[in-house]
């Protein structure tokens, strides 16, 4: 049984290797797609172009406009003098945001009362405007804590020469500290995600080509006739794209380490592991796509149909606590989504199987229950 099996990958592999497309598209364009993918899939926001409109023209507004420019978050590249003009910036697209000083801004600070400040957004990508917003509001956090510690200053002074004497300021100071991705790089985040989209659109396609492929040149039936089981045919089939597909992940992640510098906190056997208890969800599929599919342009259809909704229910770009709840239900079928929190776990939190088994076991049953009722489906197909 065995050694049929073995021919039958040998098969497989030289008829693979032997055609130069087949050889590329084995390996560059999962390569490609990942080093593409982590370039462009960035939601950091480093250098936000900032306009200024200060209709003051006072020492607070001044020391206001010190405070944004002085950050690395802000460049402020404009200044407009009237409404117009700042329309006009964010209209063009010259600018992300426009900081608007209100007239008298600094006699109502020097009075100690409270000044108007507006932020105009550029809100066409609300997740970069959310940044920019957070990232004012902390500016303008820190401008007024200077503000109120110089007041606080000047209150020392005058209740000295009246003769009281404050010991000390009261104040609060936080402390802030992330865990798991102490940078916030989108990219960090991002990576993993695509090793797992990567991993599942090779495997998945290649699996139900190969088998259609047969059916279409004619050669199934003269596979049928050979002493040849259907599931040893199944295995001699689906074990050179497993393995494929281990190598992939092998690749990819080295990809992700040397390339993007996304740190491996975890243990790569756990994520070896992981990997191989997916790639059989995906096999499965693959084989079960080619019972249903007549030609290879029919089971490349059916691939995309499958692997458009279970990527965008895997969590890969879109939380999935913020789905619908009926949504949320529907996940808890897709492999995708367990795989997901594997590799994120294993690479940015170190998590080990103490807190990844739920997930491992969720992708142990339905592999083996999707590769269970493929291959039923085949064995029929073939009877």
């Amino acid at each position: 049984m065995w050694q049929r099996i073995a021919e039958i990958v040998r098969k497989e592999f030289r008829q693979a290797l032997r055609e130069p497309r087949m050889r590329i598209f084995l390996f560059l364009p999962p390569l490609l797609q990942t080093i593409l993918f982590g370039f462009a899939v960035n939601l950091d926001v480093e250098r936000v172009r900032l306009g200024w409109m200060d209709m003051d023209g006072g020492p607070a507004s001044r020391e206001l406009y010190h405070a944004f420019a002085s950050t690395h978050e802000f460049e402020v590249v404009a200044r407009a003098r009237n409404e117009r003009e700042a329309q006009q910036l964010l209209d063009r697209g010259d600018v992300q945001a426009v900081v608007r000083v209100a007239p008298g801004f600094s006699r109502d600070v020097a009075a100690h009362r409270q000044g108007q400040v507006q932020l105009l957004l550029d809100g066409t990508n609300s997740n970069t405007a959310s940044i920019i917003l957070s990232h004012a509001t902390g500016v303008v956090a820190g401008f007024n804590r200077r503000v109120l510690l110089e007041q606080q200053k000047e209150r020392l002074v005058d209740r000295t020469r009246a003769g009281a004497v404050l010991v000390r300021i009261p104040g609060v100071e936080t402390e802030r500290r992330v865990w798991f991705n102490p940078e916030l790089r989108s990219r960090n985040y991002f990576v993993p995600g695509v090793i797992v989209n990567v991993l599942t659109l090779v495997t998945l396609m290649l699996t139900a080509l190969s088998i259609v492929r047969e059916k279409e040149i004619g050669t199934m039936e003269q596979l049928m006739v050979t002493p040849l089981r259907p599931i040893e045919l199944m295995l001699g089939k689906t074990i050179p794209f497993a393995l494929v597909g281990m190598f992939d992940l092998l690749l990819l992640t080295g990809v992700a380490l040397a390339v993007f510098r996304i740190p491996l906190e975890g243990n790569f056997l756990l994520l070896a592991g992981a990997g191989a208890l997916f790639i059989l969800s995906t096999l499965g599929m693959g084989l079960f796509l080619s019972t249903v599919s007549h030609t290879q342009q029919q089971a490349m259809m059916a691939s995309f149909f499958f692997f458009q909704p279970a990527f965008m229910l895997s969590g890969f770009a879109f939380p999935i606590r913020n789905m619908p709840e009926p949504v949320q239900w529907l996940t808890l079928l897709n492999p995708l989504r367990y795989f997901m929190e594997v590799v994120r776990g294993v690479f940015l939190k170190g998590s080990g199987i103490g807190l990844l088994w739920p997930q491992l076991a969720a992708l142990a049953v339905m592999g083996s229950a999707i590769v269970v009722f493929s291959a039923l489906r085949f064995h029929k197909r073939l009877e």
